[in-house]
């Protein structure tokens, strides 16, 4: 299973997708359901322990292992604890096979 992390830069710098199109949900404690979703124009950087996201106080740290899923236009590309499926997941990704 491919980490958050590895999806979101994919997603950041391959020029077939628009970052900000990008939804991430994280754990987020005292927020309705303990979770908040934002879109990938709120994140400022990818760093490697955790996003960094602009907020009107500044920029605010989330830690990659409280993320819990990400959409690219409302379908789930990825969410913690869902085994990769061969060819699924990731547009673009799809198995090719040998000829």
């Amino acid at each position: 299973m491919r980490k958050s992390r590895e999806i979101l830069l994919k997603y950041r710098y391959d020029a077939r997708y628009k970052f900000s199109d990008l939804e991430v949900c994280y754990i987020d404690r005292g927020a309705p359901g303990n979770t908040t979703c934002i879109g990938g124009d709120r994140i400022d950087e990818l760093g490697p322990y955790g996003l960094e996201l602009l907020s009107p106080y500044g920029t605010t740290t989330i830690p990659y292992h409280r993320v819990v899923k990400i959409r690219y236009h409302g379908a789930v590309i990825w969410e913690r604890g869902r085994p990769k499926i061969e060819g699924t997941g990731i547009p673009g990704d799809q198995k090719v096979e040998d000829e």
